[in-house]
């Protein structure tokens, strides 16, 4: 890392204000929590600002039904945010609305600053309208048949029973949610900001390829893949419908009598908006501090809205032009599961942050639990309640709090508070500090899972040492004493370490720690100003309390998991295909990992060394061949394969072996209670290696 220091504007996703936060809200600002706090702990200057998603018609009907204005049901909503960021030491600089004085300014600023630019225009399109209510119906106000597999009570853009995609006009039977009514189709004018302009696909595919201030990349592979995917080879981005038809709670588009910006529109808007507001707040120049070089403009977000920010938001910015910036890096992660399940309170997978709180459950537990799970990738996080209760109780106190309670109590007692200066130039106390920068760049890097993880291999050795010196042991020999004082001294400025690299996870914490061991404030620059005899420590208190998993998760979380019930744990055998059960259900995101494709075997020999394997040499269309190692040998001969078309698995990460490396998986079918039947997965005639299967 530089030692330069850095401008960082920072915001994470807006919360739609139609509801409380629920716990995917709080992973993701406890992850960009932990990063502003690292960030600030190296020296640099962070401003880290938030709001409400208020517009739009799901809030407007939500007043309607309430007998409210938005407006007034916006504020209730916004009233209880503050309980919940408190709660998990949550600490944005401010809070905003994306119903603002400045968000309607800088929205309608950028949409002239992009119709002047010549991509903004208009056509008609047909809608459904509700007669009764006077409306044009948005998709999720629309039911009715799939017109694929004949489901009913459908949504107008989906079927979840089938996972059909249409248009709302291809529903069979369509009602209006709102009034039961049957709609009819309308014609209206729409505004369309246009990214299929070659500018801006121009633009998006050098934006999503290109590095941020820092050098690393502006968006994570996975992230990557995606955007390249809907940019397509040819470019074919459809413009994006940006208006809506009043009656409608949102910004007016100028000039446009009754049209209404489409709340994806202004609400990433409202990050500018809420820092210009903070701005005017801090005393600072909005403007100015956008457009100094210096600045980085970094988002946390969710793996669901990477299309939005990732397409949309980067292309409004850079065809607004100055002082607008397009952003250094979006950060995405995956999102929180229960048990490997989608979360759902219905389903009993739901965790609410509130009465995790008033369960009297610890929240600084939930940041370092989610913190040991949390990566750069884009992967959800699972929350189980074994897991928990082992990385609270086994790791966080029994590793590293107990550290504290088995060494305060001899220095404070014994030796009027004082350490042992000698202590400090400890061969262990030497190898914690080398640690730090290691630690210190998993932060930067997103990789807190790794940066727990290397504080747990020290808080190891440093209960490792304790036991060596058994300092109750040495508190029984007066003539000991001076040992006793040094184990102990040990054993605290590793306490100190620990702390200081555990802080952005532990911020509540870490401040009891500073006051008990008169330390000042810990930074990464403090790593190598030990504890001192001349600031003596404080009596020491308990610091965190143990979860339990009745008491606490049991009443969260209502139910375990189980074993499935008698009736389905053992199926009629004769009715499982191919002698296995279906595995788990997985979504589309977990198949579009899997890179399928067609490969042709251009060579095969056996493997020197093992009975079960063969070498496949393959090509996959890419101006290269592959090494495979596939154990198939008891099946084919190298010979019969030679020439063979194939299915592999292209994106697999490269496995190291004994002979060699394997750079992806051959396809097989077989059934498990049949040893002696292996067969190769072969594409029909007229593939061509290269081709991916869809």
């Amino acid at each position: 890392m530089t030692d330069k220091k850095r401008n960082l504007f920072v915001t994470t996703a807006l919360p739609y204000a139609n509801g409380p936060f629920h716990i995917g809200h709080i992973m993701e600002y406890i992850q960009a929590d932990i990063w502003v706090r690292h960030e600030r702990m190296c020296g640099n200057n962070v401003h880290w600002v938030g709001a409400d998603d208020t517009h739009g018609a799901p809030i407007m009907i939500a007043a309607q039904k309430k007998g409210i204005t938005p407006q007034q049901f916006v504020a209730e909503i916004a009233a209880g945010r503050k309980e919940y960021l408190d709660d998990f030491y949550i600490k944005f600089d401010f809070w905003h609305s994306t119903d603002s004085p400045e968000n309607h300014e800088l929205s309608q600023d950028i949409y002239r600053r992009l119709k002047a630019a010549g991509l903004i225009y208009t056509k008609d399109i047909e809608q459904f309208y509700d007669t009764e209510k006077n409306m044009f119906l948005a998709d999720r106000f629309i039911k009715g048949t799939c017109p694929k597999c004949g489901a009913e009570d459908q949504y107008g853009d989906s079927c979840e029973v089938c996972g059909s995609v249409y248009a709302p006009t291809d529903l069979k039977n369509p009602k209006s949610a709102l009034s039961g009514t049957t709609p009819v189709i309308k014609k209206s004018t729409h505004y369309f900001f246009k990214l299929s302009d070659p500018r801006a696909i121009e633009f998006l595919r050098e934006w999503t390829r290109g590095n941020g201030a820092d050098g690393k990349p502006r968006v994570q592979p996975e992230v990557l893949a995606k955007d390249e995917e809907w940019l397509g080879a040819d470019g074919g981005m459809a413009d994006w419908d940006i208006s809506r038809d009043a009656p409608y709670f949102g910004i007016e588009i100028p000039d446009a009598p009754g049209k209404y910006f489409y709340v994806w529109l202004d609400a990433p808007v409202g990050y500018l908006a809420s820092f210009k507001a903070f701005c005017a707040k801090a005393g600072l120049d909005f403007e100015k501090e956008l457009t100094d070089p210096s600045t980085e403009q970094i988002h946390f977000i969710g793996k669901d809205i990477i299309y939005f920010h990732t397409l949309f938001w980067p292309a409004m910015l850079k065809f607004a032009g100055k002082p607008y910036r397009v952003p250094d890096h979006v950060n995405v992660h995956g999102f929180v599961t229960v048990d490997g399940r989608k979360m759902s309170k219905s389903r009993g997978t739901g965790i609410s942050p509130l009465e995790y709180i008033r369960l009297g459950m610890n929240a600084e537990w939930l940041r370092y639990y989610l913190a040991a799970k949390l990566t750069s990738r884009v992967e959800d996080v699972d929350f189980t309640k074994t897991d928990f209760v082992a990385r609270v109780n086994g790791e966080l106190i029994g590793k590293y709090i107990n550290i504290a309670s088995r060494a305060a109590g001899f220095i404070f007692s014994r030796f009027e508070g004082k350490v042992s200066d000698a202590a400090m130039t400890d061969p262990l106390l030497t190898k914690l500090r080398e640690a730090a920068p290691a630690i210190r760049d998993a932060y930067e890097n997103r990789e807190y899972a790794t940066a727990v993880r290397r504080v747990m291999e020290l808080a190891d050795r440093v209960n490792e040492y304790v036991d060596a010196e058994k300092p109750w042991e040495q508190a029984k020999d007066p003539a000991k004493a001076a040992d006793l004082q040094r184990t102990a001294s040990v054993a605290l400025e590793a306490f100190r370490l620990l702390t200081l690299y555990l802080k952005p996870i532990l911020p509540h914490t870490a401040e009891r720690v500073e006051a008990f061991l008169h330390c000042g404030e810990q930074t990464w620059n403090t790593v190598n100003q030990p504890l001192s005899s001349a600031n003596p420590i404080e009596k020491y208190q308990h610091l965190m309390g143990r979860v339990d998993l009745k008491k606490h998760l049991d009443a969260l979380i209502p139910g375990t998991k189980t074993a499935a019930p008698a009736a389905e744990e053992k199926k009629d055998e004769a009715n499982l295909p191919g002698g296995e059960a279906i595995a788990p259900i997985c979504t589309i995101d977990d198949f579009v990992k899997t890179d399928l494709r067609v490969a042709k075997v251009v060579e095969c020999t056996t493997v020197e060394g093992s009975d079960k394997l063969l070498r496949l040499m393959l090509d996959v269309g890419e101006g290269r061949i592959r090494q495979v190692f596939s154990g198939i040998r008891a099946f084919y001969k190298p010979e019969d394969i030679v020439g063979k078309l194939v299915i592999m698995i292209a994106n697999l990460a490269p496995r190291k072996m004994r002979f060699g490396v394997s750079e992806g998986m051959v396809l097989c079918a077989s059934n498990p209670k049949d040893k002696k039947s292996v067969y190769l997965i072969e594409p029909d005639a007229g593939a061509e290696p290269g081709m991916r299967l869809h």
